[in-house]
């Protein structure tokens, strides 16, 4: 077992020294996924083609493992450049991994030794938690390089863990993420269900978790590719598989795919656009709104429109977990009408309030909505909705006092995942009003002006007790945070003068 501890750590830190020997060639985390994905994608395809696997695979023999292999220097770099190509053009997982590849290794010499590393490793026969843990460790490095805005695409793992365990996904069912980034809210549903202290799965529901559970979009291709890529080496599909995450919007139509579950992050930021080119050659932006007749409301706000979409999405019976920015909580007009229409037809029944300084992009103030859906009904579905208050007196940073999923551990058992009836409020007016986790009727909702669900009824200490003041690097933080989200909203405003 020792051993087998050691062999990780030591396949781990050549993976890690190689992208850093890389990045002193201007390499960055995001390039360096990238190359590692088309080669690790062809090694482990390599591996497979062999005893004891002997699978045949889709990759012409020009342009397989091999290939690479034998050749050095500037034929080397040629070839490659060819081999990505080529591949791009291929269909299913082969195209989507190579859609749009390009080398971005310019030392040949370098490129030999990164795939002489590659070739050194059995890849095929190590555990999924270990090619897992190494892909998501650059992942995560990757979003943490905020210069490359990869950390739009990223979620903090500990909230996910903490959402996916609150829905406790059951095994045979289907799971989306209409924006699904790197694909963290599939491996977390996955490592749920495959876990054997919450199902003893058959081989007819394993089969059905690897082919058949999850289905996303990701318009971004370098994000899609890496998306794949995480789910192929923690064994999710396999090579022959067509792509469950598609390329298009999933707010252009509705497909007519309905699941059990969504768990989902959309993408920060409110207006769709498109860029175009006018008579005068200048390039120019529109707001997109999406013209569905399954939505209740036309709008430009991209969360709004997610909201609608992943109810449409929803079966009879499904349930979803889905984190939106503050202004899908009080925003008037669209944003009261989507509030009312979401209580009568689901039932709304929790809102996480999250802190500051979790996501990697910032200015982000936002919360995670869980509802599950239901029949038409005469009355409105949402009797109550209990309101877990995570965001006032609590200050995280990335770097220094990130999430983990301990600090959300309290509102996992205040949520009460077994039966959400047996739920107790910890706020109390006389005995308790620092409590976080609080009742609000549908009654009470549904007075307020413009059905707004923005709630907050704990003081902020930071403005009363002048003695405690939290560390300088967090009120820094929260201050960056707050000028950020000012910032994000006057250039919304602005670009809507334009």
């Amino acid at each position: 077992m020792a051993n087998e501890t050691n062999n990780t750590s030591s396949i781990i830190s050549k993976v890690w020294s190689f992208c850093n020997t890389l990045r002193d060639d201007g390499v960055g985390y995001g390039d360096y996924l990238e190359q590692l994905t088309f080669l690790l994608f062809l090694k482990m395809a390599d591996e497979f083609s062999r005893p004891p696997h002997n699978r045949k695979l889709p990759i012409p023999t020009a342009y397989n493992w091999e290939s690479l292999t034998e050749k050095r220097g500037a034929e080397l770099e040629v070839h490659y450049t060819i081999l990505l190509r080529e591949l791009s053009q291929s269909k299913g997982v082969l195209g989507q991994i190579f859609f749009k590849s390009q080398n971005k290794i310019q030392d040949p010499a370098k490129l030999y030794k990164l795939i002489d590393m590659i070739d050194k490793e059995q890849w095929s026969t190590m555990g999924a938690d270990i090619k897992g843990k190494i892909y998501e460790g650059l992942l995560e490095k990757n979003a943490e390089d905020t210069k490359s805005g990869a950390g739009q695409y990223f979620t903090p793992r500990a909230l996910i863990r903490a959402m996916v365990a609150c829905v406790r996904p059951k095994p045979s069912k289907i799971i989306a993420d209409p924006a699904c980034g790197t694909g963290g809210f599939f491996l977390a549903a996955y490592d749920f269900i495959a876990n054997t202290t919450n199902y003893a799965l058959d081989k007819e529901q394993k089969e059905f978790l690897k082919h058949k559970t999850f289905y996303g979009n990701e318009i971004v291709p370098a994000t899609r590719r890496m998306a794949l890529m995480n789910l192929f080496l923690h064994n999710i599909g396999d090579f022959e598989s067509d792509s469950f995450i598609a390329s298009t919007d999933a707010l252009i139509s509705d497909t007519g795919l309905r699941v059990d579950y969504v768990l989902a992050n959309p993408p920060f930021g409110k207006k769709s656009s498109m860029t175009f080119t006018n008579a005068e050659g200048e390039q120019e932006n529109e707001d997109l709104t999406y013209n569905r007749q399954d939505f209740w409301v036309t709008t430009s706000n991209k969360q709004l429109n997610f909201v609608q979409h992943i109810r449409t999405m929803l079966k009879s019976d499904g349930h979803a977990a889905v984190v939106l920015p503050d202004n899908v909580l009080f925003e008037g007009g669209a944003g009261e009408t989507v509030r009312k229409k979401l209580m009568e037809t689901t039932s709304l029944h929790t809102i996480l309030r999250l802190p500051t300084g979790v996501f990697y992009k910032q200015g982000v103030k936002a919360n995670v909505l869980f509802f599950d859906n239901h029949p038409a009904a005469k009355t409105p579905w949402t009797k109550e909705i209990w309101i877990y208050d995570f965001r006032t007196n609590i200050h995280f940073t990335l770097k220094k006092n990130p999430l983990k999923l301990e600090d959300l551990k309290d509102f996992i058992v205040c949520y009460c995942p077994e039966n959400l009836h047996k739920r107790q409020e910890t706020y109390d007016p006389e005995e308790n009003s620092e409590g976080r986790w609080r009742r609000f009727t549908y009654e009470d909702i549904i007075a307020r002006d413009k059905t707004s669900l923005d709630i907050t009824w704990l003081k902020d200490k930071s403005l009363t007790d002048l003695d405690n003041l939290p560390d300088p690097d967090v009120l820094a933080n929260d201050i960056i945070e707050n000028l950020e989200a000012g910032l994000e909203s006057f250039k919304e405003i602005y670009e809507a003068m334009k």
